[in-house]
């Protein structure tokens, strides 16, 4: 699962990945046209509560994979080569500058958030009509060749699109049947995708969300969650050599953990993505699963061997362990759930797989 960074010309996108992935790009690397690839790790109190409690020999966060496309600018554009990288995406993560500095330029010459976000969400919105109305045209040209069953319901779908994208709206938000995701699986529709819209505020603006509210309601009729960080703050919490300066840094900011941390949680969200986690004296990890997956499909996720002589799941909930603090006491209030094959693991689920091969 993949999540593709994307944004204008100096938003601090640069930044944000790095601290992401603990990458450090070269200016060659910077500069180039290509994707730059790196791995995140997913940064919750959850997995730390975890750790403190099971002391294990050995920890395994959760990752994600994050792509920082070659910045949105009119040549890009005109190319259509980043799209094709966000096509190739699971899920977007859209870098819009807020912050003021006169010695950071902005290629439309001032600073306005709501505007940069709409801006790019109408390229992406162009992008997918282009595609369908060149799709249709294809399909037109089939059907005078004799293809008119197979084609058919194909463009009545594709009508269905441009209808849509003409009403400038993303296609996420578009109610499709099974069979007709079915048909898009391979068209690089972007609209599609999740999206995380994160603002890059200044320090001065880290306590005050009215620019976050100002775009909530936008960005709930577009099915977009949105939140706010410093990348300047960030990179100044990350350069702390010890977790004890950082939290004294934290404090005196008056924030409860790095916002970074709570971007790789939303980035987990977008790709509709639950957690759930392993747990002993040996090792503790966390899992990620598709949303509405069951115990099964979870056991696969951990080895091939558990899934295929899958028996039972033993179900601990993180609530009533962090609450009870024991596994023990678990057991003892009668919290220790036994699921079959048809339980759907939820976000936060301590699992122990019971199986045979």
């Amino acid at each position: 699962m993949k999540i593709c960074m994307i944004g204008l010309p100096q938003t601090g996108k640069k930044t944000l990945f790095e601290l992401l992935t603990g990458h450090k790009l070269s200016e060659h690397d910077a500069a180039s046209a290509k994707a730059q690839k790196g791995v995140a790790e997913i940064m919750d109190g959850r997995f730390d509560f975890l750790v403190g409690l099971y002391k294990p020999k050995k920890v395994v966060r959760a990752r994600i994979d994050i792509e920082l496309l070659p910045r949105i600018e009119k040549d890009s554009i005109k190319k259509g080569d980043v799209f094709g990288d966000i096509a190739d995406a699971d899920a977007i993560c859209h870098i819009v500058r807020a912050f003021a500095n006169d010695a950071v330029y902005h290629i439309d010459g001032s600073v306005d958030a709501a505007r940069d976000f709409a801006s790019v969400n109408s390229e992406l919105i162009l992008n997918d009509l282009m595609f369908v109305e060149k799709r249709l045209e294809r399909i037109d040209k089939s059907v005078k060749k004799g293809g008119e069953e197979a084609a058919s319901s194909e463009k009545e779908l594709l009508g269905k699109l441009k209808s849509h994208l003409e009403k400038e709206l993303p296609l996420r938000l578009l109610a499709l049947s099974s069979d007709e995701k079915k048909i898009l699986a391979s068209y690089p529709l972007v609209t599609r995708k999740e999206m995380v819209l994160v603002l890059n505020v200044s320090e001065s603006a880290l306590k005050d969300s009215s620019l976050a509210r100002s775009l909530a309601d936008d960005c709930r009729r577009l099915k977009v969650e949105v939140m706010q960080v410093s990348a300047k703050v960030e990179a100044e919490i990350a350069a702390f050599e010890s977790a004890t300066e950082r939290k004294e840094f934290l404090t005196t900011l008056g924030i409860d953990e790095p916002a970074i941390n709570v971007l790789t949680r939303a980035c987990i969200r977008a790709l509709d993505l639950v957690s759930f986690f392993t747990v002993g004296p040996d090792e503790v990890r966390q899992w990620t699963l598709r949303r509405g997956s069951p115990a099964p499909e979870a056991a696969g996720v951990i080895h091939s061997d558990l899934e295929k002589g899958f028996i039972r799941a033993e179900v601990m909930k993180y609530a009533d362990l962090s609450a009870l603090a024991s596994e023990d006491a678990v057991r003892s209030a009668g919290k220790l759930y036994v699921k079959g094959r048809d339980y759907i693991v939820e976000d936060g689920d301590i699992i122990n797989i019971r199986f045979s091969v």
